[in-house]
């Protein structure tokens, strides 16, 4: 596991301890003020807001954002969907790829391998608007083939936080 990523530049970045506990403590919670953030680091809020920044500036930090609970705001379906492709159309994905940046409701989209071609994950309020994204959006669009949904029953994890060595394990 490589502790200096690349650099939207290519130039490398060192990441050291420090850092390591400044991007697991602001992916636990990123509403942390500079001093509440340098107070759990040990470091003075001046060195603690630019390596902050120094991690900004390479791309390890790539945005800021509220977490929010989609039940909370009345987004009561979470859906998954295997798309698989019309490969024989042309430009088939592109095409396919800008018209799912449109729907609101497709939060995620990947080209995957194995079952499907795309697998989107998908938010809505209920089992009708579900109905209506699938009918009048999603199936419109010519380079699907064809759709599989699974539902989302119920949540088990929703870490936020990404697997990589924070320094923080007893060895």
């Amino acid at each position: 596991m490589s502790k200096q990523p690349k650099r939207k530049n290519n130039v490398r970045v060192k990441i050291d301890k420090t850092d390591r506990r400044i991007l697991k403590i602001l992916q636990e919670n990123s509403k942390l003020t500079n001093l509440e953030l340098s107070r759990l680091i040990g470091l003075s809020p001046a060195p603690t807001l630019e390596r902050v920044k120094k991690l900004e500036r390479a791309d390890v930090i790539a945005s800021y954002h509220a977490n929010l609970n989609p039940k909370s705001i009345g987004l009561n379906v979470e859906t998954f969907i295997l798309v698989d492709l019309a490969w024989q159309k042309p430009n088939a994905l592109e095409k396919f790829s800008n018209q799912i940046k449109e729907i609101d409701e497709v939060i995620e989209a990947y080209i995957i391998t194995g079952e499907a071609d795309m697998m989107l994950k998908v938010v809505c309020s209920n089992m009708a608007a579900y109905e209506e994204l699938m009918f009048k959006k999603l199936s419109q669009i010519k380079e699907i083939e064809r759709l599989k949904t699974l539902i989302a029953l119920s949540k088990i994890k929703d870490s936020k936080v990404l697997p990589y060595d924070y320094g923080d394990k007893k060895k």
